[in-house]
């Protein structure tokens, strides 16, 4: 396992390689390797392990009974799932984890990162998953403010802005295919492309896949030209 690379992860940020592998140790850690749309996490299962996805990426899934289903967050690589379920004894999922993509996850065991060991860097881990949690929640706060909007074209323009300011640019990728970014709006994906086309046209935006930058009408047409 590469522990330099694992240091770098959210998670681990701050540790040496050589605290990064005592920790791993500690923790019981153990990897597995999903193909693309592999169940990781299904609804109703109780966990006890966070994932750490060291390659490829997962999609956090609410399916209703119904079969609609909406996309509420992404991890990629370095990041993790599932630390609030795995939090909390006999909590059952009320979502799904699916690869994305072919993806190789890091399983670590909650209980143990939760009770103070010998390990160094221990202090600084549970710090970091402090920290996460509160991102995490920061994200689905802005989901929240993305789907408030009736209209398509409203959450369209509620999740580029924000997608502009957290990377402090006009133009920028997003983590979603065309299908996973009308999971993510509850939207249909007919009608997004549709919206999507209407945007462009009229000189709000400029897109190819999941390639995204935000127009004024000049900039379109030297776009054009």
């Amino acid at each position: 396992m590469d522990f330099y690379k694992l240091s770098k992860t959210v998670l681990f940020q701050g540790a040496t390689p050589e605290e990064t592998e005592q920790m791993l140790s500690c923790l019981k850690a153990g990897k597995r390797k999903y193909k693309k749309e592999e169940m990781i996490y299904r609804v109703g299962e109780v966990v006890s392990c966070i994932g750490i996805v060291l390659s490829g990426s997962v999609l956090i899934e609410n399916d209703d009974i119904w079969g609609n289903r909406s996309v509420l967050e992404r991890a990629g690589e370095g990041e993790i799932f599932a630390e609030t379920y795995a939090s909390i004894p006999d909590q059952k999922m009320l979502v799904n984890v699916i690869a994305a993509e072919d993806t190789e996850i890091l399983f670590l065991n909650v209980g143990k990162m939760l009770h103070l060991c010998s390990c160094i860097f221990h202090n600084e881990l549970i710090k970091n998953l402090l920290q996460v949690s509160a991102q995490k929640n920061l994200a689905l706060s802005r989901r929240i403010f993305n789907t408030s909007s009736k209209s398509i074209r409203g959450r369209l323009l509620s999740y580029l802005s924000n997608q502009a300011v957290l990377c402090n640019s006009k133009e920028f990728d997003i983590p979603f295919n065309r299908q996973q970014l009308a999971d993510y709006l509850s939207v249909d994906r007919s009608a997004l492309s549709k919206e999507l086309g209407k945007m462009s046209k009229e000189g709000l935006i400029y897109v190819k896949k999941s390639h995204f930058r935000l127009l004024s009408v000049q900039e379109l047409f030297e776009e054009e030209s």
